[in-house]
């Protein structure tokens, strides 16, 4: 999450400039940006799919002209960026940084941080768009492409929330989050990215507990696991790799807990998510264990368990634990991105966009970074929903169930 961000996003590009203005007036040195769910499904806001979900949960987005929009007027070399969007997030990436050569900043300048964590989507909240091992894939890119082109950026965000608000354990947030960033980093590494370039890069965000107590051993125990992983499985040297980057929100009002309480609470709590970690390399890692369905199993027998607790009486709810209610827009920004479509498609060069939707398509057959070719497209006017299309062309989609 950038410094002093604050995330906000919905309906179109214009409303969201507006806004993140307004944030900047006051004083904010960095944006958190939301996009909508058909956005972040990589389907267009005509696309009979995206109905009545354009703009809902966050800002539309379809193509480089609506990134133009949504930064026009903000000063990206003075301003970090972070991007709320996993499965397409190399897009987004992408439109960010050719807005910023549109202002003549060059990409070692940009400063933000993707989200890009696609393997809790499985998990969770299911906004998947290709099978794991391409959306891994696809990952490794960004990671060898921000190393060359963009430096500054943080490449990926892992995140442990939307597990617990599915009713994960805290052992289980612990084991499932890391276990992802094992996986992002094993594919860093084959493919070629030395670990100590690419671990301090990476962040980590977990939910707010209803304790101090249960929070405190949540980060404590992730990050002794997590610096154990670097140093024994990747031989990290760097001391920022093997140091655990989280961000802490805030959580409930609780006194402050014992010292004696909090070891305790945290050896409980990292024993069980090792022996889940375990686990999980017996079943050949995280995204063999996310096709067995083994981590979705493990949280939906904790939801079953957090119900009955709080049913019971047991458990109090804290308010960080209450599911969001997205903001309600009408069927008018449809209207108004349908028309913006429209208009891209009526004067951008059509030869051009599948020429380069065809360079696309043969770097995602082969083993060249795909992250290229698809700058060109959307540089060209191609639009998320057809970048997407090519390469579900390709790799193939993502149907709730293939991993379970």
């Amino acid at each position: 999450m950038a410094n002093g961000s604050t995330c906000t996003g919905f309906g179109t590009a214009v409303e969201g400039n507006a806004r993140y203005k307004q944030l900047i007036a006051a004083g904010t040195t960095g944006l958190s940006v939301a996009f909508d769910l058909p956005t972040r499904l990589g389907h267009d806001s005509d696309a009979p799919v995206a109905c009545g979900e354009v703009g809902r949960a966050g800002v539309a987005v379809d193509s480089l002209d609506d990134m133009r929009v949504l930064f026009g007027g903000i000063p990206l070399d003075r301003i970090s960026t972070s991007m709320a969007v996993d499965a397409p997030a190399a897009l987004l990436l992408l439109m960010y940084q050719l807005v910023g050569e549109e202002q003549g900043v060059a990409a070692d300048r940009l400063t933000g941080t993707i989200r890009n964590d696609v393997l809790k989507e499985y998990l969770a909240r299911g906004t998947c768009i290709f099978p794991p091992g391409p959306a891994l894939r696809l990952i490794a890119d960004v990671f060898a492409y921000c190393a060359a082109e963009i430096p500054r950026w943080n490449t990926i965000s892992i995140s442990g929330h939307p597990t617990t608000g599915a009713g994960a354990s805290p052992a289980q947030e612990i084991a499932f989050t890391l276990a992802d960033g094992i996986e992002y980093v094993r594919t860093a590494v084959a493919a070629g990215m030395d670990v100590d370039d690419l671990a301090p890069r990476l962040s980590f965000c977990f939910v707010a507990r209803t304790t101090l107590l249960e929070e405190e051993a949540v980060h404590r125990a992730a990050r002794r696991i997590w610096s154990g992983v670097m140093r024994e499985e990747f031989g990290a040297r760097d001391p920022k790799s093997l140091a655990l980057r989280a961000r802490r929100p805030l959580s409930a009002p609780s006194p402050g807990p014992a010292p004696f309480a909090v070891e305790r609470t945290t050896d409980d709590v990292a024993a069980g998510a090792r022996e889940l970690m375990d686990r999980i390399e017996e079943l050949g890692g995280a995204v063999k264990a996310i096709e067995r369905g083994f981590q979705k199993s493990e949280i939906e027998r904790s939801a079953r368990r957090f119900t009955q607790q709080t049913d019971s009486g047991l458990r109090v709810v804290a308010e960080g634990e209450v599911p969001y209610e997205p903001f309600r827009v009408g069927p008018v920004i449809e209207a108004r991105q349908a028309e913006r479509l429209a208009k891209l498609r009526a004067w951008r060069c059509d030869d051009r966009v599948a020429a380069s939707l065809g360079q696309l398509r043969k770097a995602a057959e082969g083993d060249d970074n795909v992250l290229y070719p698809m700058k060109d497209a959307l540089a060209a006017g191609a639009t998320i929903g057809e970048v997407c299309d090519t390469l579900r062309g390709v790799w193939g989609a993502y149907l709730p169930g293939d991993a379970c």
